[in-house]
């Protein structure tokens, strides 16, 4: 039942805020994340004693279709619902120093987008799996939309266009393979897995998944709505985006390509692996240029998530491990960082480089905690992002040394522009800054300490991940291997 449950809380909160007063929005909102936070705990809590009998649920649906509400939580999803609800009360908690017009539409849009989150995690049907992937896709439409700013809806609508039309693709591919199914058809995950498909069949269907994920994640050439979307959308919106919602991509690549069409990746997987390897370097490049420090955090964001596909795509132990802790970890450094800018901004009125410095003389927490969230940005060893890249270029570099070396390249360039970030906007000179200079305090630590004291313990202790995701890693690999032998024995 607690896999239900997580869907269900979402949807009554959200029922609830629109019937309360306005005042009391983020205050509900606030409490209904922290519940389903500690549901995912105590969810962790029976994973780890494998009690799974409480992580599933599977009711007929509309069975004349062969459609299940079939939804659960083996290692790899448990980790993403983990960060899902670790950062829900994050974001809601950032918004606490925000004027939000209409805080009930708000704080309803942002809990129906935690339901679908969960449930694309969380789905074992392939159509209860798209339907809750396009669920995502109205509420942050309209987060970002309505309390955006200049040009957010022409640039919001330009991100719907590109996710839409990559999730059709996906559709249609969905609706192949149940009708590839035997007997009275269905959409259930693991009969698509038992399919014996063609290498012909499986190109294409490789194709249609990728191409649907890689505007989702975004891979390059497939980028081009993020960096304006994350930059125009209200810090709330951006949170989502780049902390949560980019994370279903790269779950769908594990999910659907890995054991459905092993052949398929295996057909096309060095021209993948160059597009992920090509927005590694070209978004690097790109950030290392960037004035806006919003902007210059939605670059980097391409660059990371593009290791961590190329991890996926690489097919192996260390590839596929490395992808799913670095989608963690990824997740609270890149929440952490935006906040951060945000208290920036709200402090001195900008967030461009050339108009900051000194910050750190004026705000010495607040330079600390940069310090600490960025060093597990660039991957320092014993912070949270050394054991995933570490891991993400050993996979890679057993795939092809080549694509690890130009891939590894983002260790070195990501470096160059954060250091470069934090010299220009936190160590030289003061600027004349007529706004108020008061350093971190209140609900700005609360957030801070605790995704700070994750970086390092993550970074001391990867286990607490790598042992939960450990064993369906290795299912998957398994079964993607049998599957490919016998299909290259027809």
């Amino acid at each position: 039942m607690i896999a239900i449950t997580l869907l269900l809380l979402p949807v009554i909160f959200a029922i609830i805020l629109l019937l309360a007063p306005a005042a009391s929005s983020r205050r509900i909102a606030l409490i209904g994340s922290i519940i389903s936070f500690s549901i995912t705990a105590f969810a962790y809590s029976q994973y780890l004693q494998e009690d799974f009998t409480k992580l599933n649920f599977d009711v007929s649906w509309a069975s004349a279709f062969g459609i299940r509400f079939n939804i659960g939580m083996d290692g790899i999803s448990l980790i993403l619902v983990l960060l899902t609800a670790l950062l829900y009360p994050v974001i809601i908690a950032s918004t606490s120093r925000t004027v939000i017009s209409n805080p009930k539409a708000f704080y309803s849009l942002m809990m129906l987008m935690q339901l679908g989150l969960m449930g694309v995690f969380m789905a074992k049907d392939a159509f209860l799996f798209y339907v809750f992937y396009e669920l995502t896709l109205i509420p942050v439409y309209f987060i970002c939309a309505v309390w955006g700013g200049d040009r957010s809806i022409p640039i919001t609508l330009k991100f719907f266009i590109y996710t839409l039309a990559g999730s059709l693709l996906m559709l249609i591919a969905i609706i192949y393979l149940y009708f590839k199914t035997p007997g009275s058809h269905t959409f259930d995950i693991q009969a698509f897995y038992q399919l014996t498909l063609t290498p012909v069949e499986q190109g294409w269907i490789f194709w249609a998944f990728f191409l649907a994920f890689a505007v989702k994640i975004p891979i390059f050439p497939f980028h081009s709505w993020q960096p304006d979307t994350y930059t125009v959308s209200p810090m709330a919106g951006t949170m989502l985006l780049a902390g949560l919602m980019l994370k279903m991509g790269i779950y769908g690549l594990i999910r659907f390509i890995l054991p459905i069409v092993p052949l398929g990746l295996e057909d096309w997987v060095d021209f993948a692996m160059v597009l992920c390897i090509i927005g590694i370097v070209y978004a690097s490049l790109i950030a290392w240029q960037q004035q806006d420090l919003k902007r210059l955090i939605a670059y980097s964001s391409i660059a990371h998530v593009g290791l961590i596909a190329a991890g996926v795509l690489a097919a192996n132990t260390a590839g596929l491990q490395g992808a799913i802790i670095q989608m963690f970890n990824h997740g609270i450094n890149v929440v952490a960082l935006f906040f951060m800018i945000d208290i920036i901004e709200n402090r001195y009125g900008t967030r461009w480089m050339d108009e900051l410095g000194g910050i750190a003389g004026q705000m010495k927490k607040l330079g600390v905690l940069f310090m600490i969230v960025m060093l597990g940005s660039i991957g320092l060893p014993l912070t949270n992002g050394f054991v995933g890249e570490f891991l993400l270029l050993m996979g890679m570099y057993v795939f092809n040394p080549w694509a690890a070396a130009f891939a590894g390249l983002t260790l070195i360039l990501g470096a160059v522009y954060m250091f470069r970030l934090y010299r220009n906007v936190f160590l030289g000179e003061v600027k004349d800054h007529k706004m108020t200079t008061s350093d971190v305090a209140g609900w700005e630590g609360f957030i801070l300490i605790p995704l700070c004291a994750i970086v390092i313990v993550i970074g001391i202790f990867p286990s607490i991940l790598l042992n939960v995701s450990e064993q369906p890693v290795q299912q998957l690999l398994q079964f993607m291997n049998d599957h490919k032998s016998g299909v290259s024995g027809l």
